[in-house]
């Protein structure tokens, strides 16, 4: 895996697959403890590298066994591996056993920090979205498991009076740059049992982790005190909507600044209350924020209730928030499209490190996506992500080319191929009724194994 010397290296054209993930990486402290590891086990194939490599090949692939993704590797990309007599001699064996292990030894903190500094290198190359800042859409979903012992300690499934339900349930707060969709990886904590965590308190460690210039834009979910205080501390500027509750409440202390045709617009120094205090007793006595409140008018007589510390008006971010939605599409993509929540790991190591192989996995995607947009002067988002993202796979990853030269014509007709995946025109204004997908068939494979054990009863003691 090669690193580019200059920023200029890294936004030449990708030629190949590979290329595309590996010229992302720009990183000299990830690639030398890459190195450092692999001089340390100079007979070991699956180094860290192709390893990590082969993670994000099972998710681009929507979900590869074992088996599929080590015959691919040997077919098809056995340049990636280290030096060795048994890959030179064309002896490395197809049993998956060897690519298991390595998988286990991978620290899940290198993926994730490779995860963290792909999508940086994205984002920082995404077009500004608002006042010369990125804007990140924050928003929660779930994901639910299969339930081995490991996996349903970790993530407890939902109870209620009748008992306990079947599937464990991960939740996850996710971050996406509004131009191009890229994502950091998620926030990822249990949603029920004694540790699980809330919306907020997982906003606030993404937050945390958010790129520098960068708005946070969210929904009503986040539209509290403690989550814009965390913005302020952090120095991300906010824009969140507020329930009508919230907002009749907020403006009695605000003062009305400016009421026009179409919007409202008050200045609030807003405060915490004696409950939101209770609540979070780490506030400072001076702890407040300086914000402006928008109310926008909207068709059938409903309004939209804007909170934010920017100082701009109330139109502008009542237009900017219209896009919220696209991280909707952004979580579809992620979790259905590329069947990221049919991820069949069983121990938690195992799901954390598939489920950033995905995240890697999908901003690769939405690069090829950017820079396809780019070729005919249109919006990322403008392209369907299913299309571009069966071009990677058809005319990048399983394309048999056998020269350089070969590879940079396969990528130049993949970019117009996927240039061509774009979505259809539609009317503005557009109207997005919340809707809640169709929870798709799980495997009940797990259940079916338990039950024959528990028929079989307890094996007998020994002699």
């Amino acid at each position: 895996m090669t690193t580019p010397e200059n920023e200029s290296d890294a936004e030449a054209p990708f030629c190949r697959a590979k290329a595309l993930l590996s010229e992302l990486l720009g990183l000299p402290q990830i690639q030398a403890a890459f190195e450092g590891q692999e001089a340390s086990h100079a007979q070991r194939v699956y180094t860290q590298a192709p390893t990590l490599w082969l993670l994000v090949m099972q998710r681009l692939g929507g979900g590869l066994t074992l088996d599929q993704v080590v015959k691919d590797l040997i077919q098809n990309h056995s340049d990636i591996l280290p030096e060795n007599r048994r890959v030179t001699q064309g002896r490395l064996s197809e049993n998956n056993s060897a690519y298991n292990k390595a998988r286990q030894r991978l620290p899940v903190q290198r993926i994730e920090e490779f995860s963290h500094r792909v999508c940086d290198h994205l984002a920082r190359r995404a077009e500004p979205a608002f006042l010369d800042h990125r804007v990140f859409i924050l928003d929660g979903t779930t994901v639910t498991l299969p339930p081995t012992p490991g996996l349903k300690k970790a993530f407890p499934p939902a109870r209620n009076q009748r008992g306990e339900s079947v599937w464990p349930v991960a939740c996850l707060m996710v971050a996406h740059e509004m131009q191009t969709g890229c994502a950091l990886a998620p926030q990822i904590d249990p949603m029920y049992g004694p540790n699980n965590s809330s919306e907020p308190k997982q906003a606030k460690k993404i937050i945390d982790r958010l790129p520098e210039n960068s708005i946070v834009l969210a929904d009503s979910g986040f539209g509290i005190f403690s989550v814009a205080f965390h913005c302020q501390l952090r120095a991300k500027p906010f824009i969140l909507r507020l329930t009508k509750q919230r907002y009749k409440a907020y403006i009695k202390n605000a003062t009305l600044i400016e009421d026009a045709a179409g919007y409202r617009t008050y200045h609030l120094i807003w405060k915490p209350t004696a409950q939101e205090r209770k609540k979070h007793p780490e506030f400072p006595v001076d702890a407040a924020v300086e914000a402006f409140i928008h109310q926008v008018d909207l068709q059938n007589e409903q309004t939209l209730e804007l909170v934010t510390s920017i100082e701009v008006d109330a139109l502008s971010v009542g237009e900017l928030y219209r896009r919220r939605y696209d991280v909707e599409f952004d979580i579809r993509d992620l979790k259905v499209t590329m069947d990221t929540e049919n991820i069949r790991a069983k121990s938690v190591d195992t799901f954390m490190k598939e489920l950033l192989g995905s995240v890697i996995a999908y901003n690769l995607v939405t690069q090829l996506r950017k820079q396809a947009a780019k070729l005919i002067n249109v919006p990322p988002r403008r392209l369907s992500f299913s299309g571009v993202w069966t071009t990677f796979r058809y005319d990048l990853l399983y394309k048999e080319c056998g020269t350089l030269q070969e590879w940079n014509h396969a990528f130049q007709r993949a970019l117009v191929s996927a240039s061509g995946r774009k979505l259809p025109n539609r009317k503005e204004p557009r109207s997005y009724p919340r809707l809640a997908h169709t929870r798709r068939q799980k495997s009940t494979k797990f259940q079916k194994s338990l039950r024959k054990s528990k028929r079989k009863g307890p094996a007998p003691p020994p002699d």
